[in-house]
């Protein structure tokens, strides 16, 4: 009874930490929240498989999904979300999306399929002593990309100079802890204790999610939080709150008496010394939205403050979905230097950082150009 008893209450937990981590991928949706989902639920879904055999003894069906669950979906699909979670190269995220699909799809079949043992009790059975070598091998396999994706992700936070360093990896070690744990009750079975340590891997996940999905610490704030997780509001607030004067510096060449006269600034020709910038912005999955609200509120703060940013775009790239391409032209060098310290632009590069996973900045001198009149009124409006 006390093994039904810790069995039922796995699996309870289990169910609440699934709902629990389905609400945080709907309130910051990211591949990692998804891949920690996932995992719940398959990991939860095994261990109800293992309160009805520990009621009414196991059987071939109750031994395979409580072993798909806790040895093979819930160690793959946390170690893949705690990749996704503190590695920020696209192509290693693509290359760990490449070998889950196969460390998925097929140990999945084979563990569907094989034939097992058919001596069971009412404990926790362990994976080895009902499957052949073959599952075996393949589940073997899976958990050592399961130690790969893990370390790989503890390396990358831990070398990373970030004020939320310490939340990242407590969330990746509370992610290790549950693997650990599944996969250890996977291997050796362990009887009542088993289905106790089952309760520790769900409430360590559930708890890694809440971490996650709290607001980060932001050095820019004065409370320690970022204010701004409702991107939705982003770019209203970015209107809202930077309303100061935009920086202004005696230009070089500026008429001392110019101060005097009221009025904007009125656009001459271009001088021979203009400058340019590409910034091309690869973005985390799901985060194109948040950017575009912060580009395009940015984008008519720069319209209507700035005289001297001759041309200020941001662009999307059809063929890579994740980019985005920002190209400014500026009157001369001090004009760049006046766009960089603006408040709407030093708010929108702390903003952004949430949304962008890496960035490439190109320095441009113009040698040569033609435009239509209209080019600049058209992209630039006032």
């Amino acid at each position: 009874m006390v093994t039904v008893g810790l069995a039922f209450i796995s699996a309870l937990v289990g169910w609440s930490a699934t709902a629990a981590l389905a609400a945080y991928a709907q309130r910051r949706p990211g591949v990692a929240s998804v891949g920690w989902l996932v995992a719940a639920l398959g990991t939860t879904v095994g261990l109800s498989a293992g309160v009805v055999g520990a009621m009414f003894d196991f059987g071939g069906a109750t031994f395979r999904i409580l072993h798909i669950g806790i040895s093979l979906l819930g160690p793959l699909y946390m170690a893949w979300g705690a990749f996704e979670y503190g590695v920020r190269s696209p192509r290693g995220r693509f290359t760990s999306r490449l070998f889950l699909s196969a460390f998925t799809i097929v140990p999945l079949v084979v563990l569907s399929i094989d034939r097992v043992g058919t001596s069971f009790g009412d404990s926790y059975p362990a994976l080895g002593e009902h499957y052949d070598l073959i599952p075996r091998s393949l589940v073997n396999v899976a958990q050592v990309l399961v130690a790969v994706l893990l370390v790989t992700a503890l390396v990358a936070v831990a070398r990373r100079d970030s004020v939320n360093r310490g939340t990242d990896l407590s969330v990746l070690g509370l992610v290790a802890l549950s693997v650990l744990l599944s996969v250890l009750v996977g291997r050796l079975g362990l009887g009542a204790w088993g289905a106790l340590l089952m309760l520790g891997a769900v409430s360590a996940l559930w708890g890694a999610a809440a971490m996650a999905a709290r607001p980060r610490r932001d050095p820019y704030d004065d409370d320690g939080y970022d204010d701004y997780e409702d991107y939705g509001d982003a770019d209203e607030d970015l209107d809202d709150d930077l309303l100061e004067e935009p920086v202004r510096r005696k230009r070089r060449e500026a008429d001392p008496y110019d101060d005097y006269y009221d009025g904007p600034p009125v656009r001459q020709a271009p001088p021979a010394k203009l400058r340019g910038v590409i910034t091309i912005y690869t973005l985390a999955d799901g985060r194109g939205t948040g950017f575009d609200r912060l580009a395009d509120a940015v984008v008519a703060q720069v319209s209507h403050r700035e005289p001297d940013t001759l041309l200020f775009a941001c662009h999307t790239v059809p063929s890579a979905p994740l980019q985005r391409i920002v190209y400014a032209i500026y009157r001369d060098e001090l004009a760049q230097e006046e766009h960089e310290q603006q408040p709407h632009v030093l708010e929108f590069s702390r903003l952004s950082t949430q949304h962008v996973v890496a960035t490439n900045v190109i320095e441009l001198s113009l040698s040569g150009a033609a435009a239509s009149d209209g080019l600049t009124a058209m992209l630039m409006p006032h």
